[in-house]
């Protein structure tokens, strides 16, 4: 971004952060009369920060332990977000436990967001790959519409890197199978769009790629996708909620543009750089600033072990024209970071020849 531009997006938002809330858009409407675009990323920014302050998910009725959802009964809460809430259910049919994926109470009656979860379950369906949580069924009960959801144990690699960085080799066996994922989904012209190590799990030596509710097929044409924008909106009003995380957003996720595969080689950019450092390379005090940095700062690859170096740089590109265009690239670069543990069933042992000089024609 121009750095002047950025100055004057700086200089708005602090300026808007400062009045009360209800005189915000009104003082935008006069400073950006004639700059629409300047006012909406000033915009997102200030909805972004909002989301700091509030949460529906602090407010939420969770399901109780017991509850039964037609033939499911709720065992305890795995996790929740802006999307939905997950819990650990029992199959009194099938005798399995499962994940259910349900919206919140006070969401079952919103159509954007039952439609979003029809979609999630769609895209799912047309997914079948060792590397990606499967999908049993969208199902109704009461009213409720929730998704059935493989169970994967284990930690999620949020909680591994918590523990400390992964070893060079650890992150680049991981990350080859993040890849392998990802390439099997966009060649079904799917998107993740949310990619995080919250979103991976861990079973053994095995990983699990969970959580499709922002992608997206690229050829749907759905009208008004507001999942193209960082900030959601419901009914043309803000939501409140990221769509996305912050940490892992490329920087035309920030900006609203629309997104292709390339956000998704982005995150798993920032994914790879925070097995290897134990922190994402952009975050900051606040939302704001770590949008900021997506979009302003180079990404600092001292800590970076020096054989991956071009890879973390290749998929952190803030211009899409210059990141690598296909993840299968960077599975090519791993290949040459680990030649012998990153060679897999779909190339052999000398496989890291022929990644070798294929590299430099993705150095130019």
């Amino acid at each position: 971004m121009d750095p002047e531009r950025w100055a004057r997006i700086e200089s708005l938002y602090h300026a808007a952060l400062a009045k009360e809330p209800g005189a915000r858009s009104e003082y935008l409407a006069t400073a950006c009369d004639q700059e629409p675009d300047l006012r909406r990323e000033v915009e997102s920014l200030l909805g972004c920060a909002q989301t700091e302050l509030r949460s529906p998910v602090a407010t939420r009725e969770r399901w109780p332990r017991g509850f039964k959802l037609g033939s499911y009964e709720i065992v305890s809460l795995l996790g929740e977000g802006g999307m939905g809430e997950v819990y650990l259910a029992r199959d009194t049919k099938l005798q399995r436990d499962v994940a259910l994926k349900v919206l919140p109470r006070e969401f079952q009656g919103d159509p954007a967001r039952l439609a979003r979860l029809e979609r999630e379950a769609q895209v799912l369906a047309s997914l079948n790959h060792p590397h990606i949580a499967a999908i049993y069924g969208l199902e109704e009960s009461d009213g409720v519409r929730f998704l059935v959801l493989e169970l994967v144990e284990g930690p999620t690699l949020a909680e591994r890197i918590a523990q400390g960085p992964l070893p060079p080799d650890e992150a680049l066996a991981a990350a080859t199978q993040i890849a392998e994922a990802l390439e099997y989904a966009h060649a079904k012209n799917i998107v993740h769009r949310d990619l995080k190590p919250a979103n991976i799990k861990l079973p053994g030596n095995n990983v699990k790629l969970l959580d499709f509710g922002l992608a997206k097929a690229l050829a749907d044409p759905t009208p008004g996708d507001s999942l193209n924008s960082p900030v959601g909106t419901v009914g043309g009003t803000v939501a409140g909620m990221i769509l996305g995380t912050p940490d892992y957003m490329s920087p035309e996720q920030v900006h609203g543009k629309s997104l292709d595969k390339g956000t998704d080689i982005w995150s798993f950019g920032v994914v790879l750089y925070e097995m290897l450092t134990g922190r994402p390379p952009f975050r900051s005090e606040t939302v704001a600033e770590t949008m900021a940095g997506i979009l302003k700062e180079p990404v600092g690859l001292d800590r970076i072990p020096a054989k991956i170096r071009l890879l973390v740089k290749k998929c952190l590109e803030k211009d899409r024209r210059r990141r690598l265009r296909d993840i299968g690239d960077a599975m090519t670069l791993v290949e040459v970071a680990n030649p012998l543990k990153g060679a897999g069933p779909r190339h052999s042992r000398l496989g890291w020849l022929v990644a070798a000089v294929s590299t430099a024609a993705l150095l130019c």
